[in-house]
C-alpha cells in the first residue's frame, strides 16, 4: 500500500472510531439529560435546612427543582441556596400557582409571580437566578369546574397562555403540571377544539404528568397518549409519580410502598419508553414525603 493509500485509511480508520464514540457519547449523553426531578412546596426549608435539603437531592441525583415561590423568603436565601444547588447540577424552577388562578381574581396572583420574578432574576447572577418556571394550576379544584367546566376550562387556557407570554418576556422556559386525565377533557371555544391535555403540550416546553400510581403497568398505560402525542410536537414529558400518604385509595401513591420498590417499578416505565424521544425522565413528589419514605 502507498503512503497516500495508508494515510487515506488511518483518516478513515480515526473518523469512524470518532464517529463511534461521538454517536455512543450522545446516548449516553441523552440520558443524562433526563429530569429526576422533584417539588419543594414548604420553602422555609432552604433557610433553616439548607445543607439538608440539598444534601438530600444530591444523594437523589435530582438535577430540577421546582421550588416554590414565598414572597415572604428574603431574595438573599434564594440567592444562597440557588448558587449553591447550581453548583452541584441541579437546576431551579419558580414554582406557583393555584386553583383560584383561574377565577376571577386570578391574574393579579399569577401578575404577583412574575413581577416577583423578573425583579429577582435581574438582580441576581447568573449562578443565583430561576433557569424557568413551573406552574402547578389544577382547575378542576376550583368551584368552577363543578358549576361550569367549559368556562373553567377556557379560563385556564387563557391563563396558560397569558403565563407563556410572561415566561417569554422573561426568556425562561415554561413548564406545567398535568393531570394524567386532561386527555378525556375536551374543548371547544376561542383556543380552537381538541383535548385539553394536547392543547396544554402544544403551548410549553414541558409537561410533568401527575401519574399517580403505584405499579408500572398502570403508570405506563395512562401516560400512553400524552408521550405519544408529545413526540409528534417535538415536546418534552416528565412523568410525576407520589410518595405522600393518599386518602384517595392504596394504588395512588408509593407511601406505603417503600423507595427499592418505587424505583423498580420507574425503572420499568423508563425501559418502556426509553427510545420515546418525547420521554425526559422522572419527577418524585414531594422532597419532605421523599425524605421520609421507608427504604
Amino acid at each position: 500500500m502507498g503512503s497516500r493509500s495508508l494515510s487515506k485509511a488511518i483518516i478513515v480508520f480515526l473518523v469512524t472510531i470518532v464517529s463511534t464514540l461521538g454517536l455512543t457519547m450522545g446516548k449516553v449523553d441523552a440520558k443524562a439529560m433526563q429530569d429526576r426531578a422533584t417539588w419543594l412546596w414548604d420553602t422555609t426549608k432552604i433557610v433553616e435546612n439548607e445543607s439538608g435539603v440539598l444534601s438530600f437531592l444530591e444523594s437523589k441525583q435530582v438535577n430540577k427543582l421546582y421550588l416554590q415561590i414565598n414572597s415572604e423568603i428574603a431574595s438573599n436565601d434564594y440567592k444562597s441556596f440557588i448558587n449553591k444547588a447550581t453548583s452541584k447540577g441541579i437546576k431551579v424552577y419558580a414554582l406557583d400557582g393555584s386553583a383560584s388562578w383561574v377565577s376571577a381574581e386570578g391574574y393579579k396572583m399569577q401578575d404577583q409571580l412574575f413581577d416577583w420574578l423578573r425583579t429577582y432574576n435581574e438582580d441576581a447572577s447568573a449562578t443565583e437566578r430561576f433557569s424557568g418556571v413551573h406552574l402547578d394550576v389544577e382547575p378542576y379544584l376550583n368551584s368552577g369546574w363543578s358549576s361550569n367546566q367549559e368556562k373553567t376550562v377556557e379560563s385556564y387556557q387563557a391563563l396558560l397562555t397569558r403565563a407563556k407570554g410572561d415566561s417569554d418576556q422573561l426568556q425562561l422556559p415554561l413548564e406545567v403540571d398535568l393531570p394524567f386525565w386532561f386527555d378525556e377533557i375536551t374543548y371547544k371555544n376561542q383556543f380552537g377544539q381538541g383535548l385539553l391535555a394536547d392543547w396544554v403540550i402544544d403551548q410549553v416546553e414541558s409537561v410533568s404528568i401527575m401519574a399517580y400510581r403505584d405499579t408500572a403497568k398502570a403508570i405506563i398505560n395512562i401516560v400512553e397518549h400524552e408521550i405519544n402525542y408529545a413526540k409528534k410536537v417535538n415536546k418534552s414529558i416528565v412523568i410525576g409519580v407520589e410518595t405522600g400518604a393518599s386518602d384517595e385509595g392504596n394504588n395512588i401513591t408509593f407511601y406505603d410502598d417503600g423507595e427499592a420498590y418505587m424505583n423498580n417499578q420507574l425503572a420499568q416505565v423508563h425501559k418502556q419508553y426509553a427510545n420515546k424521544i418525547s420521554f425526559n425522565g422522572f419527577a418524585i413528589h414531594h422532597v419532605d414525603s421523599w425524605m421520609n419514605m421507608q427504604p
